[in-house]
Order: C-alpha cells, then sequence, then structure tokens
C-alpha cells in the first residue's frame, strides 16, 4: 500500500493530469467544437470516463486508483495536446507565411518610393534646366538679340536662294521653342503624376508596415503558443512516466489487494450459503408440516388446509435499491485490473447515486448482517434475506453505505430504508454497489424485471 504521505503528491499530480486535460479543451476543441454544447459534452464524457474508472477499480486502496486515474487522465489528455500542438504549429507556420508575404509587398513598395524619389529628382532638375534655357532665350527676345523677322530676312537676302535658307532657319528656331514648350509642359505632368504616385505608395508603406507590425505579433503569438503546447506536451508525458513507475512498483500491493478481494468474496459467498440452506430447511420444513397436515385432514374426512403460499413482495419480486432510471456506472462480470493484468470478480453492479440518497430493500425480509466496516474493502454493508420467492432463495448486499437504518434480525418490507448512499472502504466516490444471490449464486441484478 503507499505510504500516507504519497497520497498529497499523487492527488497534486492527479489534479494536474485533469487540468490538463481540461484545459486542452480549449485550443484545440475550441476550433472544433460547434456551440459550448459540445465543450459541455466533452467534459461531461471526461466526469463518466473518470467515474467508470473509479468503479472499475473497486476495492483497491484509494491512493493506487488515484494514481490509476491520474495516469489514464494524462493518457487521455496527449492525444488532445498532441492535435493542439499541429494546431499550433500550423498557425504558426501560416503567420510566418504572412509576415514573410508583407516583407516582401513592403520591400517592393519601398523599392518603388525611392524609385520614384530619384524620377522626381532627376525630373526636377530637366525641368528646372529647360525652364532656364527658356527663360534666357526670352530675355534675348526681349532685348531683341538673336531674333529675324520675316521682313529682315527678305530685305537682307541677296537672292531668293538666300532668302528660302534664312526663312527656312527662323521656322526651325521657332519650331524648336515650340518643341522645347511642349517637353517642359510634359516634363511637368509627369512630374505631377509621379508626385501623386509617390504619395499613394507612401500611404501603402504605412499601411504594410501596420500589417508587417501584426504580422509578427501573431507570428510570434503563434510561436509562444506552440512552445506552451509543446511543454505541455512533455509535461504530460514526464507525468506519465512518473505514474506509470509509481503503480510499477505497487504492482505486488495491488496483487496481494486482488487476493484479498477474493478471500471476501468467498467469506460472503459462504455466509450467503448459510441463508440458502437455512432457508432450504425451513422450505422444507414448511412443505413437510404442510404435507401433514393434508394427511391428518385426510384421515379425519375433512379439507386440508390450502398451504402458505411462498412470501411474495408486491407486484415486484425485486425492486432496485435506488429509484429509476439507473446509471450503470460498472456492471457485473468478472473486472481486469490493467496496473497487474489480473481478474477479479465483480459480483453486483455499481449504480450511480449522491452521498446520502437512501437505498431501498429490494423485496421484504430478515436483516441478516449489518457490518460497520468503514475501512474495510467492502464498506458498511447490509445483508437481507428474503427467504423463498417464487420458488428459490433470494438474498441482497448493499455495500459502501454511509450510514444503517436497520440492525441485524429486523424484519424489513420491499421499498423500506435500510441506509444511505455513502463511500466507505475501498473506493473514491459515492455510488451504490448493489448484489442479487438467487440460490446461492450471484446474478446480474440488471437482467431482473424492473431494472
Amino acid at each position: 500500500m503507499l505510504r500516507p504521505t504519497a497520497r498529497r503528491p499523487i492527488l497534486r499530480r492527479a489534479a494536474l493530469a485533469l487540468l490538463v486535460c481540461l484545459s486542452l479543451v480549449g485550443p484545440a476543441s475550441l476550433a472544433q467544437a460547434d456551440s459550448r454544447d459540445d465543450l459541455v459534452r466533452q467534459q461531461q464524457e471526461n466526469a463518466q470516463r473518470r467515474e467508470k474508472l473509479q468503479s472499475d477499480m473497486e476495492g483497491l486502496d484509494q491512493s493506487l486508483v488515484e494514481t490509476h486515474i491520474a495516469l489514464e487522465d494524462a493518457r487521455a489528455a496527449l492525444p488532445g495536446a498532441e492535435a493542439a500542438l499541429a494546431q499550433a504549429r500550423a498557425e504558426l507556420a501560416a503567420a510566418e507565411r504572412e509576415q514573410e508575404q508583407v516583407s516582401g509587398r513592403l520591400a517592393v513598395a519601398e523599392e518603388e518610393a525611392r524609385s520614384l524619389e530619384a524620377a522626381i529628382a532627376e525630373g526636377g532638375e530637366k525641368i528646372a534646366a529647360t525652364r532656364s534655357a527658356m527663360g534666357e532665350l526670352a530675355r534675348s527676345t526681349y532685348r531683341g538679340e538673336n531674333t529675324v523677322s520675316t521682313v529682315e530676312v527678305v530685305l537682307d537676302s541677296a537672292s531668293t536662294e538666300e532668302f528660302l535658307q534664312g526663312y527656312a532657319v527662323r521656322e526651325t528656331a521657332v519650331r524648336a521653342q515650340t518643341q522645347v514648350l511642349d517637353e517642359l509642359e510634359t516634363m511637368a505632368a509627369v512630374a505631377e503624376n509621379q508626385r501623386t504616385r509617390q504619395d499613394a505608395v507612401t500611404v501603402r508603406i504605412g499601411e504594410l508596415k501596420a500589417e508587417a507590425d501584426l504580422a509578427v505579433a501573431a507570428a510570434d503569438e503563434a510561436r509562444a503558443a506552440a512552445e506552451q503546447h509543446a511543454a505541455q506536451i512533455r509535461e504530460l508525458e514526464s507525468e506519465m512516466a512518473t505514474l506509470a513507475a509509481a503503480l510499477e512498483g505497487q504492482k505486488d500491493d495491488v496483487s496481494g489487494q486482488i487476493a484479498g478481494l477474493q478471500a471476501e468474496n468467498d467469506q460472503l459467498g459462504a455466509e450467503i450459503a448459510a441463508i440458502d440452506e437455512a432457508n432450504r430447511r425451513a422450505e422444507e420444513e414448511r412443505k413437510r408440516k404442510a404435507a401433514e397436515e393434508a394427511a391428518a385432514a385426510a384421515r379425519a374426512g375433512r379439507a386440508a388446509p390450502a398451504p402458505p403460499a411462498p412470501q411474495a413482495s408486491g407486484g415486484t419480486l425485486l425492486i432496485p435499491p435506488v429509484p429509476n432510471p439507473l446509471f450503470v456506472t460498472s456492471g457485473y462480470g468478472m473486472r481486469w485490473y490493467p496496473i497487474t493484468g489480473g481478474y477479479w470478480m465483480h459480483l453486483g453492479v455499481d449504480l450511480r447515486s449522491a452521498c446520502g440518497n437512501p437505498q431501498y430493500a429490494a423485496a421484504g425480509g430478515t436483516v441478516s448482517a449489518v457490518k460497520p466496516h468503514p475501512n474495510g474493502t467492502h464498506g458498511n454493508q447490509v445483508i437481507v434475506n428474503h427467504g423463498y420467492l417464487g420458488g428459490s432463495s433470494y438474498v441482497t448486499v448493499y455495500n459502501h453505505l454511509s450510514r444503517f437504518a436497520v440492525r441485524t434480525g429486523q424484519q424489513v418490507s420491499q421499498g423500506q430504508v435500510i441506509g444511505n448512499t455513502g463511500q466507505t472502504g475501498n473506493v473514491t466516490g459515492c455510488h451504490v454497489h448493489f448484489e442479487v444471490w438467487k440460490n446461492g449464486r450471484s446474478l446480474d441484478p440488471m437482467g431482473l424485471p424492473g431494472f
């Protein structure tokens, strides 16, 4: 058996494993859950799984049960943790891709801004040079320099050929001036477009920088989440190794406790066999007396009295110890203990019932035993002998009671309170343990009418 000082660390590990299991319902399952109802259902399933584990390990030392449940909690949490880690890593990869794409778009925009800035500067220089040249030409024209009118060309020409050449030169100069003016207007328009584009690119750069900041933050958050889930998995794996080692070291204790369980079952079987034998003798005596009375009546020439009907209980042979509907937390039959791989016969059925709820006699009869053993395997126990019902001897057993409502030798009627639901004995939670014995053999109560 585990030392009492080991109980607190085991409880801490059990709570830790359960906490991790429930917390992983968050990141991994929130994305998968369609509604709050799905999360509630998952939590209910976790609670039912733990309840079944507790019932299946009934009869073992509570610290062993808690260690095993903590290990199973950790094992149950591991797939969710791994799924959460995979999801976190996928989100991290997506965030890093987004960060890379935004950074690329930002680099392109900044390069365009630099190109526009250089083009605007170069265009500005050209416009300034052109405007300077045009200004000088305008000033020369105003002073009368470098200008020749058509009349002057005619008067100064010695021949027609000379006139034509002079006129062509004058027209070429005029066209050149006009072309320069047109180019100046074009350069000014291009410069204006470039400045407009530069303003738009500047705004876009600001937007991309904001997107880049968000992408970096998202990547950092996803990275932190992935690291957290990886740490949870490492913690779970470490916890599982610790718990598995603790259970491995307790295999001999478990084997001893299972042997003790079997011994107590054998003792209970012997007690019930004695009750059945007494019932059988009583039934034979009843039949013998009935036969003697019938023979005496026949000799006296009168009708024999009708034999008393076998004891019955209401309209139903046996009723459940708690009201319907019944929820089975651990059924009747052979149990497998995963710690050792050993088997043990579960002689009754475990039913869900809150601490303190009343439990009722399955049929009328005599209380043959009231056993106050709060720290024993079966805890506080009541055994009721129902005598012969429907031609068979019946005995019922009620374990783990928190208190008794009857005493040994007391007559009870069907439905009378015999005690209250508890968690005495080697159990980890309040529940009903109910056994039905028929002619010295246990049977599955859930196969009876009314169950």
